[in-house]
Formats: C-alpha cells, sequence, structure tokens
C-alpha cells in the first residue's frame, strides 16, 4: 500500500519535471509572438485618459483571461480529433490582424472623418467617452484573441508528442504567462508618467537625481507611445505575414532570396491592403444599397 503510495508521487514529480522542460521549450518557441503581443496590446491600451487607463487594462485583462479559456479546451479538442483545421483558424486570424494592421496605415496616409471627434474627447459628454472606451476594449479583446490563437497553438506544436497531461499543464502555463506578463507590463508602461510625476513630488525643489529621472519618465511617455503605436501596427503585419507564409510553401519557394522578417511584413501589408480594400469596397455597396432603398421609398 506504502509502496503505491508512493510511486503516485514518483509518477507526479515526474509529469511535473517533463512539464517543466516542455514548459521552457514552448516559452523559447513562443518569445516572438509574445513581444508581438505586448507591442499589439500596448498600442491597444494606450490612447485613454489618465483617471481611466487601469479600469480598461484591467477590463481587457479580464476578456484576455475569457480568450484564453475559450481557447484552450477548444485547441485540445482540435488537436485530437480535427488537427487539419487548426491551419485555417490561423489563416483567417491572420487576414483580421494584416487588416486591423493596414487599416492604421490607411488612415495614417487618409485621415476618416471621425478622426476630429477622436481628438476633442474634452467636448464629448462622458456617456460618448464611455462609448467609444467600449469599442476600443472590444477591439483591443479580439486583437488578443487572435494572437492568443497564435501563441496557444504555436506552444502546442513543441508538445504535440506528449502525452495529454503534459499538453494541458505546458500550454496552459504558456497562455497564463502571456497575459499575466504581457499584461504586467503594459500596465507599467501606461502608468509610467504618475510614476514619474510621484518622483518628481518625493524630489520637491531640489535638483536631485528622483527628480531628473522623474523627468525622463514623464517625457519619455509620449515617445514610448508614439513608438510602441508603430510597433504594435508592424507587429500585427509581421505574425499575419508570418502565419500565411510559414503555412503556404510556395511563398517562401517565390521569394526565398529575401529574410524572413521582409517577406513576413510584406505578406502581412499586402494581405491587410487587399482586406481594406474589400472591407472599403462592400462599405460602398451597403450605402449604394441603403440610398437605392431610400429613393425608391
Amino acid at each position: 500500500m506504502a509502496m503505491g503510495f508512493f510511486a503516485v508521487f514518483d509518477d507526479i514529480a515526474a509529469l511535473l519535471d517533463d512539464a517543466a522542460a516542455m514548459s521552457k521549450v514552448a516559452t523559447q518557441k513562443t518569445a516572438g509572438i509574445l513581444g508581438d503581443d505586448l507591442a499589439v496590446n500596448a498600442q491597444k491600451a494606450s490612447g485613454f485618459a489618465s483617471s481611466r487607463e487601469l479600469p480598461v487594462l484591467w477590463a481587457i485583462t479580464k476578456g484576455s483571461f475569457r480568450n484564453k479559456f475559450i481557447i484552450l479546451p477548444l485547441a485540445f479538442l482540435l488537436s485530437a480529433f480535427a488537427p487539419w483545421s487548426i491551419v485555417p483558424i490561423l489563416m483567417l486570424g491572420g487576414i483580421y490582424l494584416a487588416y486591423e494592421g493596414a487599416e492604421k496605415i490607411f488612415e495614417y496616409f487618409a485621415p476618416h472623418h471621425e478622426e476630429k471627434k477622436l481628438e476633442t474627447l474634452e467636448i464629448l459628454s462622458e456617456e460618448e467617452i464611455l462609448k467609444i472606451e467600449k469599442t476600443k476594449v472590444k477591439s483591443a479583446i479580439i486583437t488578443d484573441f487572435i494572437l492568443s490563437i497564435e501563441i496557444i497553438i504555436i506552444a502546442l506544436g513543441t508538445v504535440l508528442d506528449k502525452s495529454l497531461p503534459i499538453q494541458i499543464v505546458v500550454v496552459t502555463f504558456v497562455a497564463l504567462i502571456a497575459t499575466v506578463g504581457v499584461y504586467g507590463v503594459v500596465a507599467l508602461l501606461v502608468r509610467m508618467d504618475d510614476f514619474g510625476f510621484k518622483l518628481i513630488a518625493m524630489a520637491g525643489d531640489t535638483k536631485s537625481f528622483l527628480k531628473k529621472v522623474g523627468e525622463i519618465l514623464v517625457l519619455a511617455l509620449p515617445k514610448v507611445i508614439r513608438f510602441l503605436t508603430v510597433i504594435g501596427t508592424l507587429a500585427m503585419l509581421l505574425v499575419a505575414g508570418g502565419i500565411f507564409s510559414h503555412n503556404i510553401h510556395q511563398i517562401h519557394e517565390y521569394f526565398h532570396f529575401l529574410p524572413n522578417i521582409i517577406l513576413d511584413l510584406c505578406v502581412g501589408l499586402l494581405l491587410g491592403l487587399l482586406a481594406v480594400f474589400v472591407h472599403k469596397l462592400f462599405e460602398k455597396i451597403l450605402k449604394a444599397l441603403k440610398r437605392i432603398r431610400k429613393n425608391a421609398l
């Protein structure tokens, strides 16, 4: 009886050792996409009033946890019963990410008519501001969903030859790190200016080292946010392009002379511009149909 009891502990210890080793491998494999996830989500979480930054980030974080709880069991089921469906799902997500990235570039060169409204939030009512905020949070959670699929599928790919318990432990660990780690860093970034102001207040009127650091943090925040906005846009295009270039071997065959990062960026940008064109065309067709229907009435 005692021998059987200790044998169970040995099995558990062996399982945890294997899971720890594979978790390290899976984390290394997903390090690149986790970096992209950080840039994308930092860009998504920026642009809010200072008093709303943490509540908005918490709303996005809760949405990210919900995404993981939805994706994880589905990923294990698909891996077991329909592995052929994983790549098409990734490609659909890639199209959405490419659209998000290309749309930002399109709006930079051809600003949307609502841009002025977004730049003058101080004249909007609280209800209108919360509505815009809710829309941004929803968009961030959708983007997180797509990136979460990519992270979880990559992590799952590193342990497909392992037992189901190890798959569950490893992939769940990576998924939790993706949320806690990424949004923890994002929270530090968006509150960087507040920390700087506190250091300045602590230093008082003296020209101390704390005051200098505080001033640097306050002045650096807008530049960091702009930098992360650019990096986040590029990250979405790179992730989207990578999904297609890694799963459609003809792309690598025809453009093997290009570095992978350039190839992924070009593929993502072309895919995104095509998606934006189709979306804008669809919008125009809908507007034309509405006008025709209105005139007919």
